[in-house]
């Protein structure tokens, strides 16, 4: 099943497509496939109704050579037990030490899992984040950033670079945008809503990178002093290894329809 959204395939945008899936024929079997400008990560999730038995990571498109060895850190996961909320997983493995997008693909298998064991779920959920350019350009200008859940609009926030949500609507009108805002949609949204609130706040922070010359950047220690510690490849012991992946980096502002269409 795939749904199409009325996404707006003139703009200058960042695209991510999330895809969590059960098969049809195994029900123990959660697949999370994660595509945008810069990852393509396919995350597997198996449970036995109650916990998960094992995660495993593919790895098709990624910018630093270290990012594929961060799958082995999702194995922490196995054992906790199935969980309505997005960032239960924390609970169970350091995301620090994960890859961001595997560790966030593993947590939406892992509650969509949930959902379809307690039948609040569909068989297929798909996310599609659209992310306004103007996040590339100086610091203060607005645009629009929105979500789309099985091809219905959910979220549209309006967001200046810099600061964040420009006169939000209830309840995000006290969300904090820096510095908390994941533990501020666990206690202010119920858990599918929470959800959809951190999957487009992700994205509103990855958008950042389109239109950077990241391929200029040979290897990820350079980038630090901005970013160390915040995932599996900025830690400083892993990052003298983190090689660029050169001519990794995709633009799908007009093809929306080739995420998570394959490698």
């Amino acid at each position: 099943m795939r749904f199409v959204p009325p996404l707006d395939t003139a703009a200058d945008v960042y695209r991510r497509r999330i895809v969590v899936r059960e098969p049809d024929d195994s029900p123990g079997v959660s697949i999370a496939d994660l595509e945008d400008d810069f990852h393509h990560f396919v995350v597997t999730v198996r449970h036995d109704g109650h916990a998960v038995t094992d995660v495993t990571a593919e790895s098709f498109r990624w910018p630093w050579a270290t990012c594929p060895s961060a799958g082995e850190s999702l194995r922490q996961l196995i054992g906790m037990p199935l969980a309505p909320r997005f960032t239960e997983t924390g609970r169970y493995a350091d995301p620090h030490w994960n890859c961001t997008h595997q560790f966030d693909a593993a947590s939406l298998a892992i509650t969509h899992a949930y959902g379809r064991v307690a039948g609040t779920r569909d068989r297929v959920r798909q996310y599609d984040a659209e992310i306004g350019a103007h996040m590339k350009v100086a610091a203060g200008e607005t645009g629009r950033n929105r979500l789309w859940v099985d091809g219905t609009l959910a979220l549209e926030w309006t967001i200046a670079a810099g600061r964040g949500m420009v006169a939000p609507d209830p309840p995000f009108d006290t969300a904090p945008w820096r510095g908390g805002f994941m533990r501020w949609a666990d206690s202010a949204l119920e858990p599918d809503a929470a959800e959809r609130a951190i999957v487009l706040r992700r994205v509103c922070d990855i958008g950042h990178g389109r239109g950077m010359a990241l391929d200029d950047v040979p290897i990820a220690t350079e980038l630090l002093p901005l970013q160390r510690g915040v995932c599996y490849t900025m830690q400083p012991e892993i990052a003298v290894k983190g090689q660029r992946h050169v001519g990794s980096i995709r633009d799908f502002s007009s093809t929306p329809d080739d995420l998570c269409d394959g490698p």
